[in-house]
């Protein structure tokens, strides 16, 4: 972007990176964020989640729930789509068996929805069907892959270089690692996203990353989006 990123005038944007299952922060930085958001008292507030609510973490129903509620704060919520919720979606349509899923961390979902996870596919599938409420499976079946604001576009994971935006795959907004992170690509909008792990928020010319590995490190991060200014708001 030659000129600074902008969001809309009079709109506060936050963005929110990779929760996987961790309520106890997520709750935290609702907080925060409703407090950023009263003292910037912008007329209007978007609150959009980057995808990966569940697994790895201990809560995962109950991060859905949070998310459906959102902040203490009058906002418009964006859902988008991340590679766990896909494997979830692809486990209970039957599309692929457990083990994927299961390798990247499917095991705390089971467990949040009370499924034995050492029952064989069958029943946790039917079991993880009978558990999830009817709100709960709106939300993952109506998540979208991308969403702009202003000189901004969210996305999970990251763009392919080389490939216009309308043609960008949803394997790829939800997968991709490289080439996207070495890319020095303008695409037209300074991408913000997670999926990939970070120590600090990794913000460059073209991208930011977001995802500071809460699971791990217990630090889920927020980036505020106000006019030409940015702001990192983390737990």
């Amino acid at each position: 972007m030659a000129t600074p990123a902008r969001v809309p005038d009079d709109t506060c944007v936050y963005a929110i990176g990779d929760i996987h299952g961790c309520a106890r922060l997520l709750r935290k930085l609702h907080d925060a964020i409703c407090d950023d958001a009263k003292a910037k008292a912008a007329s209007r507030n978007v609150v959009v989640y980057l995808g990966d609510y569940i697994d790895r973490g201990p809560d995962s129903s109950d991060v859905i729930d949070l998310v459906l509620a959102g902040p203490r704060v009058a906002c418009e919520r964006v859902y988008l789509k991340g590679n766990h919720e896909a494997l979830l979606l692809q486990f209970l349509d039957g599309e692929c068996d457990s083990q994927m899923w299961r390798m990247n961390g499917a095991g705390a979902t089971f467990r949040s929805y009370g499924v034995d996870v050492d029952d064989c596919d069958e029943t946790c599938r039917a079991a993880l069907k009978a558990e999830i409420s009817p709100a709960q499976t709106a939300f993952f079946r109506n998540l979208q892959l991308t969403h702009v604001e202003g000189d901004y576009l969210f996305v999970h994971a990251g763009l392919r270089p080389g490939c216009a935006l309308e043609e960008q795959s949803a394997e790829d907004l939800m997968w991709i690692r490289q080439p996207f992170l070495d890319s020095s690509q303008d695409w037209g909008y300074t991408v913000v996203h997670g999926h990939t792990t970070v120590a600090e928020p990794d913000i460059r010319e073209n991208r930011i990353d977001i995802d500071t590995g809460a699971v791990w490190t217990g630090r889920l991060t927020a980036m505020a989006f106000h006019g030409a200014s940015r702001e990192v708001i983390q737990t």
